[in-house]
């Protein structure tokens, strides 16, 4: 980058730290330091609820995402509207009107300690994974962009992320997300602007993704039902509402930000606009990717898009074989040069017999770069059998920073930065109100005083931050960051909601029930997952589904379980 683009990201990221412990200065106990005094309106709510979800991984891996496999996975976000109307309905009312810090009070009161401790022991769980890899996302950007070792950048990351969050809390997280999630669309509209300008001349906006349609990438619905393909829009609408229910409804990395909404409805509406606005952001940032695949029609890609793995294969024995490989790359690259152009031409008359022919031309080049790719890979993993060779999340970057002018690239890492702070700030604050609240104050110190509480979650802000860093530390092994944490998610979620869901609506199922059909469901999630039985989002309604099932079975036929409280 240039001395331009550190400026831009240097001031950027300064502007945002310090704004964030401006506005949360001033904080004494806990209720200021976990939810904001509950002060905040609905619009701060809305920004910070997409945030929290919007991070690093996101404007990283979605974008290549898409290079690689097309739209489909816009489909993941199909079921998001129609959670938030069921949450703006029964969990929000709810949980404000019994003034609970975290989501997991709030089964103590209806069912017991033990299923209290046990869904926040897997939440905390789940989270403290994703959250690490959350944080890797950004230090893949310094990596690249330093030439230096991702370890230190994830070092670095971690250590700032932590920072503000230790000393201010929710507030600071809420304010900071809210001057984030503006910079973040002035952005990315800035970039998909830019990416058709880049364009040659006479492809347009419609010609590209026409060409990208007929490169089987504009694949954004998928009507099959298959248990086994990963987006499709039934996986979406289904698997995909208990996946999101559960997330905005059971992970207190969300229910802490709209818990700080200054009332019911304020809460309703972040939560709602959040519905709206989701789906098309997530769509323009697949769409961005879909336009650098069209860009890299005409311009030649890189062999492989992580530089520092590069680097270190083009500087060491392997040096001839490398560049062999690049000029086959190169080669194979101009014979789908000549096929585009003649794509180009089919799609203005409409030959549709010359699209058939260039579409399977093109098919024949694809597999012999795939080749070459595979050849240089083997080759990384003789020279380090610790090298990085999933690319997938460096391609949108790779892109940016050998494109874009001065400045503008300092901006668009700087957007990749912030998401990373803001969703990494707000899970580590979910991770520590979750410690303090249901373990610490529950188990460990039961009449501390506002004081030793506010220190205490700080102190557990701390540790989990390291946690995270720890866990980022060994996220490159897990290919596409997005999917990653959407799989492991998938593994937890279904759970938590089955136990919120009956605590909600099966009023005669005890705690000893529901704890013991929670046990159970995980560990048939666990094996399911496992045996690859079916695509991960499905996961998310077995296990509600199971838990449900398993609580009125466990209930019916062992009476002892009976142990219903209800709030």
């Amino acid at each position: 980058m240039s001395k331009t683009d550190w400026g831009v990201l240097f001031v950027t990221l300064l502007v945002i730290v310090v704004y964030g412990i401006y506005k949360s200065r001033g904080i004494r106990n806990i209720d200021g330091y976990l939810l904001g005094n509950k002060s905040l309106p609905w619009y701060h709510v809305a920004l910070s609820v997409m945030a929290t979800q919007a991070s690093a991984i996101t404007f990283l891996s979605a974008p290549g995402l898409a290079y690689s496999s097309g739209m489909s996975f816009v489909q993941f976000y199909f079921g998001l509207p129609l959670a938030m109307i069921v949450l703006s309905i029964s969990f929000v009312p709810i949980f404000h009107r019994l003034r609970v810090f975290t989501a997991y009070e709030f089964l103590e009161k209806r069912f017991d300690v033990h299923t209290r401790a046990f869904t926040a022991f897997l939440f905390l769980l789940q989270r403290g994974l994703s959250t690490g890899i959350t944080i890797y996302a950004p230090a893949i950007i310094l990596s690249s962009i330093l030439q230096i070792n991702v370890v230190y950048t994830t070092l670095f990351i971690g250590a700032l992320v932590v920072l503000y969050t230790v000393y201010g809390g929710t507030k600071a997280v809420s304010y900071t997300q809210l001057l984030q999630m503006s910079i973040i669309f002035g952005g990315l509209l800035a970039a998909g602007i830019l990416v058709v300008y880049m364009l040659p001349e006479d492809i347009g906006l419609a010609k590209a993704l026409h060409i990208a349609g007929k490169s089987g990438k504009a694949n954004a619905i998928d009507l099959s039902f298959d248990w086994n393909n990963q987006y499709t829009l039934w996986s979406g609408l289904i698997g995909g509402f208990f996946l999101q229910l559960s997330y905005f409804g059971t992970d207190q990395s969300q229910v802490g930000r709209y818990l700080t909404g200054s009332s019911i409805r304020d809460s309703r509406i972040g939560l709602l606009m959040n519905g709206l606005l989701k789906v098309p952001m997530q769509f323009a940032i697949l769409l961005i990717g879909i336009l650098v695949f069209a860009f890299y029609q005409y311009n030649s890609p890189p062999i492989f898009f992580n530089k520092y793995e590069l680097n270190k294969i083009e500087n060491s024995e392997y040096a001839p074989e490398v560049d062999a490989l690049k000029a086959q790359h190169e080669a194979i690259f101009r014979q789908k040069q000549e096929q585009i152009h003649r794509l180009t031409d089919a799609l203005d008359s409409d030959d549709e017999a010359m699209i058939a022919d260039v579409r399977e031309q093109l098919r024949h080049a694809d597999a012999q770069a795939k080749e070459v790719r595979q050849d240089l890979i083997a080759l990384m993993q003789e020279n380090d059998s610790l090298a990085d060779t999933n690319d997938n999340n460096y391609i949108f970057l790779s892109f940016v920073t050998e494109n874009f002018p001065k400045g503008l690239v300092g901006l668009l890492v700087a957007i990749v930065f912030m998401a990373s702070m803001g969703a990494t700030a707000s899970a580590i604050n979910s991770l520590a109100s979750t410690s303090v609240i249901d373990i610490y104050k529950r188990f460990v110190s039961k009449a501390a005083s506002e004081r030793g509480y506010l220190s205490a979650s700080r102190a557990f802000t701390l540790a989990w931050g390291i946690f995270c860093v720890i866990i980022a530390l060994y996220a490159s092994k897990l290919g596409n960051l997005l999917e990653a944490v959407n799989i492991l998610g998938s593994l937890f979620y279904g759970t938590i909601l089955g136990i919120f869901v009956v605590a909600f609506y099966v009023k005669r199922a005890g705690g000893r029930a529901v704890l013991w059909a929670a046990i159970v469901t995980e560990a048939i999630i666990i094996g399911l997952w496992w045996s690859d039985a079916m695509a991960f989002l499905w996961l998310n309604l077995v296990g509600c589904a199971g838990v449900v099932l398993f609580a009125l079975l466990f209930q019916s036929f062992l009476p002892n379980l009976y142990n219903t409280r209800r709030p």
